[in-house]
């Protein structure tokens, strides 16, 4: 397995460690401290991909984050799969596992291919928006094919084995990018004192030192960057995050970052202590002030053919030569407008490969590198540039010719200089995308020819990413925001003195970002601006031309900038390309905006360990293990267990619901009603809170006293419903559906925050605090009183009253409501007694046959009263009035309350609107279907006019006949009439409307 690109030594890999891996199915050999391109490269892999829309044979391009082609899937076994990883920011490990994400039936004979040579001149931007707008039957077919021919890489279908995590982190200074600016800055914060986290995306901290060949104090640069680490891990309250990348930069200097902790090692997360690892992390930091020293990506120039394999960006070229001792072809070609990029040549040629040649855009280059390039005796071609490569799956020449960048012409004669690599510059972009997280506009910067970050409060950019190239002067850039930062955070810097640096003198660059070509950009071969989505030059000259003059416009109509790429190279070359179409500036025409993440992270971080049931966690009340012991069926009701019925020997859910019914409607039940949301609400305008809150009033609400409430979206539609008790004169306690229960808590503190911060008015949830037991059923008070200190009398303990006592010798609050109708006690104790209570109920209950009931016999109770199940009998578009519950809405409220207004609109009082009202099936033994629609007439045909549709129903014991709750038209006026429900299996059901309350309409029995 011989890599042909590799040199015998130098770089900052180890040579003495040997990595094999799998690309594509062929086996190849790297080192430790490479990265996937590295050792591709190595091996003289020259096509790694097939590109977005065209299927042309792509290559590496550049060395880091900014790569567009080498997008690769890793993983050997299914559940390991991870999708869109670039090759240039993967370290090798032994046994990885890689593959092209495009090419049928592979990268080097892709059948897709051929759209590209035969169609491509036919697919122009905006091909698909004009293609296949008709005929509309025809969608579902063209965005079948669409759909299988895009996209990259592939989901694993089996469950990640890998764990993840989150991590809360607070700082005074953050500093992201460890460069030579984010060195200094940290290592200036660090000595002051300053809480400081330190992050890189990179397997090195460094930055362009990495690769650098100046000098600092007049040692190797790595020198410097080992002691500044040394140093800042020493120090107690700097947190120093290699392979790190700062995804997200959100409002008041709130950061996350993703930490990739296994990646560098294996598929999955190895154990440690027999235990997996988590393979990322997420931070999420608070930061008192932001460094942002994330540098600079360098441009490629836009050429024709500039995307066949052995096409790179100068500086990869360079990295790649001094990093990872690599020199990825034998012959280069370099065409630049900028005097940094001489670096290429000068590495290549020191590495022993000819370099035929350096293009030079410019007439009269004359920075230091430029004369060591003429002292080495390489050649410069002036005012120049490659025009257009040749080659189909490697370049195999260049063509040069003299250029007017002015007027956008070509000025001399064409020549091709055989060479298999071509590496390119058209000056530095600065890595501001986290700068615009926030909305800022970046600025332009001329002398740069690129933009640099906007203004962004408690942000300091510094170094590269603020156009300070230069080596000392970034460092100086660095130590400066150090100081203002650590002055923003009232700390003192300690006035840190910067090593030694060399200055090296570079000319200006050119604004060279499109090349022009001898035939007209349409027509010359394809010149591509943004390589990962396939954008030309011509497709955006075609978006001009079609009137597309926002850049944001053009960046939709062509695809510049979306995806994983966020035009991290093509970006400033297709503004200045649009800009050239418009004829205005660049900074006139603008730069689109950028959005997290600007580098990939896989969701598995996000998600952190919030999944499976983490993410949707099980909660048990304290009586669920007696329940067990019962043998209750159970049912999951807002992340709750809760008891659905208990069935006795071979008994259906049919057969013990019936039972259960029977024995509260004759004897006495009893409930696990713990799960209900419990909020208990304190302060003097408590009262004004809850009548603001509710529909109903509550002003006059005495201590000891419960009120049913309804809670409405403002919007006037029914949100949530639930008893509240009076505790005190300025004190609370509510209850609420257990579903809703969490949605509920946010709602109070939304409207309190932002709407009311002026009433003084408290929320606590106390759900998992008190357990709950609701005994109903006539002989509810004799079995209580056998347990409790408490007078149950109903002159003294009234319907809808509370008394707090002892239940079974423990302290308890018990509430007089009911849910079923019947005689109820809700026994609320400290969740920690409820077991001792609840056995207590049942070993004196024997004697009444105390039974227990689920949530379907509580179903079936509640629904014989007309009692409604918000999120069940409503669905977010039913107002208290179409529920027929007027006698609940305070309509004289001195301040109206949430929704008050929108029962007023002309869509809440319309006529037709659906309304509550109870079904009777004509046959008494049927169940309809809950959801089934209901129409007016049995004989109408498809498609149908829907009147309604069945809510809740159930089969009664005690009616002795099946019933409904139901949402008609108009029904408060159709009581006696029959609708009709068809099924899908071409059955039509009929039912008589009739009163929502089907059982004891007076509420006698609940008030006995």
């Amino acid at each position: 397995m011989s890599q042909r690109n590799r040199l015998s030594s130098g770089g900052r890999i180890d040579f003495g460690r040997k990595l094999r891996f799998t690309f594509n199915g062929t086996s190849y050999e790297g080192y430790a401290g490479d990265t996937l391109a590295s050792a591709l490269l190595a091996n003289g892999v020259d096509i790694v991909n097939r590109s977005f829309k065209y299927a042309r044979v792509r290559g590496i391009v550049a060395a880091g984050a900014e790569e567009p082609n080498a997008i690769l899937q890793l993983g050997k076994a299914e559940a390991e799969q991870i999708p869109n990883v670039r090759a240039t920011q993967q370290a090798l490990y032994d046994g990885l596992t890689a593959a092209s994400t495009s090419g049928w039936p592979n990268k080097d004979g892709d059948m897709m291919g051929m759209v590209g040579k035969v169609g491509g001149r036919f697919m122009p931007a905006g091909f698909y928006y004009k293609t296949f707008m008709s005929p509309a039957s025809m969608w579902p077919v063209y965005e079948k094919y669409i759909r299988k021919a895009a996209g990259l890489g592939r989901a694993p279908r089996e469950r990640d084995p890998d764990i993840y995590d989150h991590i809360n982190a607070h700082c005074d200074v953050m500093v992201i990018g460890a460069g030579p600016a984010g060195l200094a800055a940290a290592l200036a914060a660090g000595r002051a004192g300053a809480r400081v986290i330190l992050c890189d995306e990179q397997e090195e901290m460094g930055g362009s030192l990495l690769d650098s060949t100046e000098a600092i104090d007049g040692k190797d640069p790595m020198v410097w960057v080992q002691s500044v680490l040394a140093e800042l891990a020493g120090m107690p309250d700097v947190l120093v995050l290699p392979r790190t990348t700062a995804n997200g930069y959100h409002d008041h200097n709130f950061v996350t970052l993703h930490q990739r902790r296994t990646e560098h090692l294996a598929d999955t997360a190895p154990k440690r202590d027999g235990r997996r690892q988590a393979r990322a992390r997420m931070y999420k930091v608070r930061a008192a002030q932001v460094i942002l020293a994330t540098g600079t990506h360098e441009r490629p120039l836009v050429y024709a053919s500039n995307d066949v394999p052995g096409n790179m960006v100068a500086g990869a070229v360079a990295t790649y030569i001094r990093r990872y001792a690599v020199v990825p072809g034998q012959r280069l070609v370099l065409s630049t407008s900028n005097d940094h990029a001489y670096r290429a040549a000068l590495e290549w040629h020191a590495a022993g490969r000819e370099v035929v040649a350096i293009v030079d855009a410019r007439d009269n280059p004359d920075g230091d590198l430029v004369a060591e390039a003429r002292a080495k005796g390489l050649r410069i071609i002036t005012g120049s540039a490659v025009i257009e490569t040749r080659g189909s799956k490697r370049v195999t020449g260049a063509l040069v010719a003299a250029i007017d960048i002015k007027n956008f012409a070509v000025r001399g004669e064409v020549k091709e200089l055989a060479c298999d690599t071509v590496a390119s510059s058209g000056g530095y972009s600065p890595v501001l995308h986290l700068s615009a997280h926030t909305g800022a506009r970046p600025d332009w910067n001329e002398s740069l020819l690129a933009f640099v970050p906007g203004k962004v409060k408690g942000m300091i950019a510094a170094g590269g990413v603020n156009g300070r190239l230069a080596l000392g002067e970034a460092m100086a850039d660095g130590l400066e925001a150090a100081s203002s930062a650590l002055m923003a955070c009232g700390l003192k810097s300690e006035g840190m003195a910067l090593p030694a640096v060399s200055p090296v003198r570079e000319g200006k660059a050119a604004p060279l970002f499109q090349v022009p070509h001898t035939k007209p950009t349409s027509r010359a071969p394809k010149q591509f601006v943004d390589q990962q989505n396939d954008v030309t030059a011509a497709g955006i000259e075609l978006a001009t031309r079609e009137g597309f003059e926002s850049i944001e416009h053009v960046k939709r109509y062509t695809g510049l900038g979306f995806g994983t790429d966020q035009g991290k190279l093509g970006n400033i070359n297709g503004m200045a390309i649009a800009a050239r179409c418009l004829g205005q500036t660049i900074p006139q025409t603008g730069t689109t905006v950028f959005r997290p993440n600007y580098t990939p992270i896989t969701f598995g971080a996000i998600a952190g360990r919030h999944c499976g049931e983490f993410f949707d966690p099980r909660r048990y009340t304290a009586l669920h293990a007696w329940h067990e012991k019962q043998g209750a069926k159970f049912e999951e009701v807002g992340q709750w267990m809760r008891p659905w019925y208990y069935p006795q020997g071979k008994e259906t859910m049919h057969e013990a619901v019936q039972r259960e019914c029977r024995a509260v409607r004759e004897s006495v039940g009893v409930l696990d009603a713990s799960t209900l949301g419990k909020i208990e609400i304190q302060g003097k305008d408590a009262r004004e809170f809850l009548g603001r809150l509710y529909t109903n009033p509550w002003a006059k609400l005495d201590i000891g006293k419960c009120r049913y409430g309804l809670m409405c979206k403002d919007d006037g539609m029914v949100m949530d419903d639930g008893v509240t008790a009076c505790l005190g004169e300025n004190h609370f306690h509510m209850t609420t559906t257990t579903g809703g229960a969490a949605a509920v808590l946010e709602w109070l503190e939304l409207w309190h925050q932002t709407e009311w911060p002026e009433l003084e008015v408290y929320f606590n949830s106390t759900t998992d605090h008190w357990a709950a037991m609701a005994i109903n059923g006539p002989n509810a008070r004799k079995l209580l009183a056998e347990l409790t200190d408490m007078d149950l009398s109903n002159d003294t303990f009234k319907f809808m009253d509370w008394r707090e006592g002892t239940v079974a010798g423990v302290p308890a609050r018990v509430y007089r409501i009911s849910f079923t109708g019947e005689l109820s006690y809700e026994i609320n104790v400290q969740a920690n007694y409820a077991m001792h209570v609840w056995e207590a109920l049942f070993e004196k209950g024997k004697k009444y046959n105390l039974t227990p009931y689920g949530t379907e016999t509580m179903h079936v109770l509640r629904a014989e009263k007309g009692f409604i199940i918000v999120g069940q009998d409503t669905d977010g578009s039913v107002t208290p009035e179409d529920l027929g519950m007027q006698w609940c809405i305070g309509y004289k409220k001195p301040f109206s309350w949430i929704g008050r207004r929108a029962l007023s609109r002309p869509d809440t009082k319309s006529e037709g609107r659906k309304q509550m009202v109870g079904l009777k099936p004509l046959d008494p033994n049927l169940v309809l279907e809950e959801g089934a629609q209901i129409v007016l007439d049995k004989e109408v045909k498809i498609p149908m006019k829907m009147a309604g549709h069945v809510t809740s129903s159930y089969f009664s014991p005690i009616l002795g006949h099946s019933f409904a709750l139901a949402l008609v038209k108009g029904g408060a006026e159709r009581m006696g009439q029959t609708v009709y429900m068809p099924m899908a299996d071409g059955k039509v059901h009929a039912a008589e409307i009739v009163s929502p309350v089907f059982y004891d309409p007076k509420g006698s029995r609940q008030n006995v």
